[in-house]
This record gives C-alpha cells, structure tokens and sequence, in this order.
C-alpha cells in the first residue's frame, strides 16, 4: 500500500488519536447513554438516537453530534480533564457551535467574537468554540497556536532571548510569514495566532484592540515592582488542544476559563523556561537575596501584586486557596453525583504554598475518560476510553472492560 507523505508528515494527523471502528462504536454508545442517562430523557429517544447512530457509523464510520449533544460533551470533557483545578463550573461553560464554520477568514473572526465575549467587562466567561471535526481522512481547517493571546519571544543577534522563551519558535515562524513586530520591541508584544487550512497552509490573524484587555502588574504597597512594567492578558484562551467526544475528534474548539494567581506570577513570570524574573523581581521588591527564602518571598509578593493588579482593574481571577477550596467543593459534588472524578496531583496542586491547600492531602487518578480534551496520541490521546466503574456492572464485564481496552492500547502500539 502506497502511503502519502503529505498525509503521514501532517502535523495534526500525527496527533490524532488512532481509533478503531469497534472502538469508535463503543464510546459513541458510552456517550449517548451518558447524555440520556444524566440529561434524564426517556429511553423511548435512547434507543432511537442509538439506531441513528450505529446506523451512521455502520455507513460512514461517522456521525454527527446534535447541539445538545456537542454541549453536553464539552461540558463533561471539562468535567474530565484532569489538569484542571476549576471544574466546579463546568455547568456554567458556554458552547458556541461553529463546525459550519471552515474559510480560515470567518474561523479568525469567530475567534475574536469568543474573546470579547469572554472578557466582557471584566467579568471573565467561561466558553468554547467548536468548529468541525475530523471526517474520515478529510482534515479540517484548526488553530496552530498554543494559545490565541500569547507574547513573543525574540532571538537576539547576542544569542540572548527578549520576552517569552515558549514562543520563540512560534515568534521566528510568524516574522517568517511576514509578520511586522512593533518598531520598538519589547517584553510583552502580543503575537498573531496561526491557523492551518484544509491545503495545511498557515494563515496569520492579529488580534484587535478590542478583543484583547491587559493588566499593568504594580505592587499594592510596593512601588518599585512598576519599574519593571509587567503585565499580562486577562483571558487564557488554550487553543492547541483536541476535544474528544463519543468517538469523534474536534481538533479546533478554543477554549477559556480564567486565571488563577499562581499561573501568571508562579510559573509564567517566574520559570526559568518562560520570563525567569525571580531575580529582577527581587532588585525591584528590595528582597535580599543572602536570605536563604528570598525566592519565596519574591513569589509571594508576585502573587499579591497580580492579584492585587487584576482586582484593581475589576477583572476576574483567583487566588490559590480559594481554587483549591472549589475543587475540594467540586469533589463532593461529584461524588454525591455517584462519580468518580480525575485528577493530576501535579497539576492541581498549586505550585505556591501547595502544602497549605487543601488538595495537597488528596489522592488524585487520571482515569483518562471520554469525552475529554487531550494534547497529542503520544502524550495523552491513546489512553482515553470510556468508563464503567460507575455503573452497576458485575465483575466479569469489568474484567473484560479492562482486558478490551488493554488489548487495543497493545495493537496501537504495535501499529
């Protein structure tokens, strides 16, 4: 069999999650029961919807979603993910269906709707913007970019790197396809996102003014942190991620939540890998670096400044206990539900003062369930399945739960 090379080096097709027919089949089954069972329908509408869609995938290995469903789904794979500490709102996520949507001009304008919807006034709305999935060997149009709003990394001619190391290959692509940086560049210039059409060409979109609100960062007591002039973007829209429902893969659908304190100060500005301004932070604080806890010093006065900044300008964001109390709300809630919630210990665990939250004492599993948002097959794609240790199911349909899915999981590596 002749294989083609643009098919096989095609980045998103390399990311893909690789799923069988019978595999498809089953989550698609698991997920239509879901949505009955939790949406409280009758079983009359169960049975119907499930001979549609077994008909569907018998025919074309395929079946789309109806809007009900497309929300549901995004709402549960919120509900799943288990890098997440602020899924107690996953009820209130607002879904925009665009999969109709596939000219690259309209998807970037459907983008910067989201965005300015998502900001509001300040108050910050949790959303999604769905467009098509993947069809058989057909792509779909979908955003390059990790993120919609992110700054640029440059490469200096002294080999040294001015703004966020992260996007410095993203920075050199997007100069590449021609585009202009300010005059004066800086530390915080916002970079165009990219999208890749259906050809895998990349298209660049510049954000508008009006669809991007940015914080100044000052210290509520301290004036000499605005001599550095930080700031940051108050909405973080992830747009790199593949969305997975019953068996079909939306890889395009940007999403935003909003921020927790700890995000922008502990890791984005602070990381070695991303701003590393532990240092200069503590120049401008008057921190004494002889003191053998000065970086958690420097953190905790990173941490009060971006609250402080992101509440004086009357935007959404919280702060690190707080988040850990909702999830810790949020656990209850599913287990009084009957649900078994995921969880990452390395990711719910605030990287600032982690041991005095809750969530530090929990034990955490990613059960890697359906539906669910995932980066890449090789990372975390291929272990997504569905689920049964909630149902009532006796222990032989367990064990050949388990023994499926680990037989599958063998002949994707294999392949």
């Amino acid at each position: 069999m002749r294989i083609d090379t643009k098919v096989r080096s095609n980045p998103l097709r390399r990311r893909l999650r690789r799923v069988g027919t019978w595999e498809r089949r089953e989550e698609a089954i698991a997920f239509i029961e879901l949505f009955h069972r939790e949406g409280g329908l009758s079983d009359v509408s169960r049975r119907a919807r499930l001979r549609e869609v077994k008909r569907a995938l018998w025919r074309n290995n395929f079946y789309q979603h109806t809007p009900e469903e497309l929300a549901f789904g995004a709402r549960v794979a919120w509900r799943n993910h288990a890098r997440c500490i602020g899924r107690l709102f996953w009820r209130s996520l607002e879904v925009f269906d665009c999969r109709a949507i596939s000219d690259p001009e309209a998807m970037a304008g459907r983008v910067v709707d989201h965005l300015i919807f998502a900001k509001g006034t300040g108050s910050i709305r949790s959303a999604i913007s769905i467009f098509a999935p993947v069809q058989g060997d057909a792509l779909p149009a979908y955003i390059e970019s990790r993120q919609i709003a992110q700054y640029a990394g440059y490469s200096l001619e002294n080999g040294e790197l001015l703004g966020d190391p992260l996007t410095a290959e993203a920075t050199r692509i997007a100069r590449a396809l021609g585009w202009n940086p300010p005059h004066q560049i800086g530390r915080f210039d916002l970079l165009p996102f990219t999208i890749r059409d259906t050809r895998d060409r990349r298209l660049l979109f510049e954000l508008p003014p009006d669809a991007i609100q940015e914080v100044d960062i000052e210290h509520p007591h301290n004036r000499g942190l605005a001599e550095l002039k930080l700031r940051w973007y108050t909405v973080p829209c992830v747009s790199s991620m593949i969305l997975s429902i019953g068996g079909i893969d939306y890889p395009c659908a940007p999403f935003n939540g909003f921020y927790m304190c700890t995000e922008i100060a502990s890791r984005n500005l602070c990381d070695e890998r991303r701003y590393d301004l532990l240092a200069p932070a503590a120049e401008a604080l008057g921190i004494d670096r002889s003191d053998v806890v000065w970086r958690d010093r420097v953190l905790t006065e990173l941490n009060l400044a971006v609250l402080h900044s992101f509440r004086r300008d009357g935007v959404t964001i919280v702060d690190h206990h707080e988040a850990s109390a909702q999830y810790m709300e949020f656990i209850q809630r599913e287990a009084s539900s009957g649900r078994i919630p995921s969880g990452r210990w390395d990711w719910i665990v605030p990287p600032q003062a982690g041991s005095a939250c809750p969530v530090f004492h929990l034990m955490m599993r990613d059960r890697k369930m359906v539906p669910n948002f995932y980066d890449s097959r090789a990372t975390d794609g291929d272990e997504l399945a569905p689920r049964y240790d909630e149902l009532k199911r006796n222990r032989w349909h367990a064990r050949w739960d388990r023994l499926r899915h680990r037989y599958w999981a063998w002949r994707r590596r294999r392949d």
